[in-house]
C-alpha cells in the first residue's frame, strides 16, 4: 500500500528571488500560499496576509498604501519600487515542499528542499542582516547556521562568509498568528530603526 506522503505532490518554489544588488536586508518567509489564494503574482499575495498593510503603516502611516481595495489585491509595481528604494529582498526558507493539507498554514508544510541562503547572501554584499517572518522560516533557517534562535522580535548575530550578520525573528504576517497589527508593525519598526532603515 503507498505511503499517503508519497501521494502528495511536491511544489516547486513559484517565484524568482527578488534580490536589489544593494539590499541591506533579506527578508524570508516559509513557502508561497498556494496560487489561488495569491491576488497578485509577487511575495506575501494573499489578500488576508498582513505584510504589505504592516508597510504601509510604518513608512507611510497607512495601511492601505500598497492596496488596491477594490480589487482586493496590492499594487504590485509600488511595492517593488518600494523594496528597490529601502534595499529589501525577498524569498523564502524553503524551495520545495509538500503541502500536509489544503491550506495556507506553514504548520502543514513538510520542507522538501531548503533554499541555499549562503549563495544568496554570496549574491548580496550589503547585506547585513536577515530577518524571518514566522516560526516555520526560522526553524528552517537554523537548520543551515549556528545561530542561538533569537525571541520574537529580537535579534542573533552570527557570521556567514566571514562576514558578520544579524537575524531578526519577527511575528508572522499571517492573520492566522494572534497577535494585533499594531503590535507586528511595533516589532517590525524596532528592527528597521536598528538598521537604520527608517
Amino acid at each position: 500500500m503507498p505511503n499517503k506522503l508519497e501521494e502528495i505532490p511536491i511544489e516547486i518554489h513559484p517565484l524568482k528571488p527578488f534580490l536589489p544588488p544593494q539590499a541591506s536586508l533579506l527578508m524570508l518567509g516559509s513557502f508561497p500560499p498556494q496560487q489561488k489564494r495569491w491576488s497578485m503574482d509577487f511575495y506575501y499575495p494573499n489578500w488576508n496576509n498582513d505584510m504589505w498593510r504592516i508597510m504601509g503603516l510604518l513608512y507611510y502611516d497607512n495601511k492601505s498604501h500598497f492596496l488596491r481595495e477594490p480589487l482586493k489585491t496590492f499594487d504590485r509595481e509600488s511595492i517593488i519600487k518600494f523594496l528597490n528604494e529601502k534595499g529589501i529582498a525577498l524569498y523564502d526558507t524553503a524551495s520545495s515542499i509538500k503541502r500536509l493539507q489544503d491550506n495556507a498554514s506553514d504548520k502543514f508544510l513538510e520542507v522538501v528542499e531548503q533554499t541555499d541562503i549562503r549563495r544568496l547572501l554570496n549574491l548580496l554584499p550589503q547585506c547585513k542582516a536577515i530577518v524571518t517572518t514566522g516560526q516555520k522560516a526560522t526553524e528552517t533557517l537554523l537548520k543551515q547556521f549556528d545561530i542561538q534562535e533569537p525571541k520574537l522580535g529580537d535579534f542573533s548575530e552570527f557570521v556567514c562568509n566571514n562576514r558578520a550578520l544579524r537575524l531578526y525573528r519577527m511575528p508572522s504576517s499571517s492573520r492566522a498568528y494572534p497577535l494585533p497589527l499594531e503590535r507586528k508593525v511595533a516589532s517590525y519598526r524596532i528592527m528597521f530603526q536598528d538598521l537604520q532603515m527608517m
